[in-house]
This record gives C-alpha cells, sequence and structure tokens, in this order.
C-alpha cells in the first residue's frame, strides 16, 4: 500500500479518489455483466450492444434489468398461459 500512496501522491491525487474510482469501476462491471447476460438470454441484440459499448456507471445496465427485460418475461409467461388453456379447451 506504500508503493500506491506515494504513486498516487506524486499524481496528485488524493486516495479518497482513487478509492472511489476503483468502487466506481466494480459498480458498473458487475451491472454491465448482469445485463449482458440478461439481454443474451431475451435475444435482445440492440440492448446487448449497447450496454457494451456504453459506460454509464451502471445507469444503462440498471434501466434494462429493471424496466426492459422483465417484459419479454410477462409475454412468455403469458404465452404459456394461452397455449395451456388451448390444451385443456381441446380435452373437453
Amino acid at each position: 500500500m506504500g508503493d500506491l500512496t506515494s504513486i498516487v501522491a506524486q499524481m496528485g491525487i488524493p486516495i479518497w479518489v482513487l478509492i472511489l474510482l476503483v468502487l466506481l469501476v466494480i459498480w458498473e462491471v458487475v451491472w454491465k455483466l448482469i445485463a449482458l447476460w440478461k439481454s443474451a438470454r431475451n435475444n435482445d441484440l440492440v440492448w446487448f450492444i449497447l450496454i457494451a459499448l456504453l459506460n454509464t456507471v451502471g445507469i444503462l445496465p440498471i434501466i434494462y434489468i429493471f424496466f426492459f427485460s422483465e417484459k419479454k418475461k410477462i409475454s412468455v409467461i403469458s404465452k404459456i398461459k394461452k397455449s395451456a388453456k388451448k390444451i385443456v379447451r381441446k380435452k373437453r
């Protein structure tokens, strides 16, 4: 830690700025990986490319995860329910 402190001091950057930067990078990477995984699973190519290319400190991945990835799940569930109802009707 002593070497890092001396390097940061020579650059004129406070240590708290370096710590904040590391935390922001970790934050971005975690959200980006989750959103990339979900967009790939949902076959959302446009979202996948946008999330992969843009660095938005986690904002774009969070928007995708909480607002856009759920719509596909709901539509898939409703399709399953509709097909199940059709099967039940045919058996009667």
